[in-house]
């Protein structure tokens, strides 16, 4: 699975990249070949777990109703790094319980055209903003 992730998200990197701000995210979203279903982004602390950054909410038991990818207010604020967030949560929304936090870290950085580590770093430093 590790190495199709990573080649998924190379294949955004290529399409999307090589910088994936909002505006790029946002076609990325509604891009099927890459984002399985129907995805939106909302900036609401309420869904998520405290220290949570975001977290990716099924619209019904089905997933081709599509999903919304929760996000801390915070984050309004910080457009330019919400892809780092919005990306690690495609992976469960594409692949479902099948994904692992590795294939997250690796189809993220992939997307983003950084190691695994320095997307690892990114996020670590975006949690210890809230």
């Amino acid at each position: 699975m590790s190495a199709h992730v990573a080649a998924r998200g190379a294949e955004i990197f290529e399409k999307y990249g090589p910088r994936l701000g909002w505006n790029e995210l946002q076609r990325l979203l509604e891009d099927r070949t890459c984002v399985r279903y129907p995805c939106a982004l909302a900036f609401d602390a309420a869904p998520l777990q405290p220290g949570e950054c975001a977290w990716p909410k099924p619209n019904s038991g089905r997933p081709e109703d599509g999903f919304v990818i929760y996000l801390h207010p915070l984050f309004m604020t910080r457009l330019d790094r919400v892809a780092h967030l919005a990306l690690y949560q495609l992976v469960a929304i594409n692949y479902g319980e099948f994904a692992s936090s590795a294939d997250a870290e690796i189809f993220g950085a992939a997307a983003l055209g950084i190691s695994r580590e320095q997307y690892y770093q990114d996020l670590c430093a975006l949690a210890d903003l809230l």
